[in-house]
């Protein structure tokens, strides 16, 4: 998954906005913006995590785009929602159409890296009960 995808997305819920990121595995690949304008990024610019609007230096999109996150965690820090990122792609599933056991699987093999709060609280599945 792009980092630049984060000025896109919203809790499918709740609709809040920016989503929380946590990487846990990326990659880097050999790209670069060429002519293209900067910022990249309309609204949001994750890899600072800062609004456009309030970023006063040059941004990093240079830099930004030659990453892409392979695991990692989306959260919503309004609804407590999170959304596994597994092999690049965010599964930003409705919670009925979610498999708790596989959130559940996820969630024990990053369980040292999730922070606590999603860990304990997060919705729709979430370890505090084992």
């Amino acid at each position: 998954m792009k980092y630049r995808l984060l000025d896109l997305l919203a809790c499918p819920i709740c609709k809040h906005f920016p989503l929380q990121l946590y990487v846990f595995s990326s990659r880097t690949v050999d790209r670069s913006i060429g002519e293209e304008k900067k910022p990249l990024c309309e609204l949001f610019c994750v890899y600072k995590n800062k609004f456009i609007k309030d970023i006063r230096e040059v941004p990093p999109c240079e830099e930004c785009i030659k990453h892409e996150i392979v695991d990692g965690v989306l959260y919503c820090p309004n609804c407590k929602r999170w959304y596994p990122i597994i092999d690049e792609i965010p599964r930003m599933l409705p919670d009925k159409l979610r498999k708790k056991e596989e959130d559940l699987s996820f969630m024990r093999k990053y369980k040292d890296k999730i922070p606590r709060e999603i860990l304990e609280e997060g919705v729709p599945f979430n370890l505090k009960g084992e």
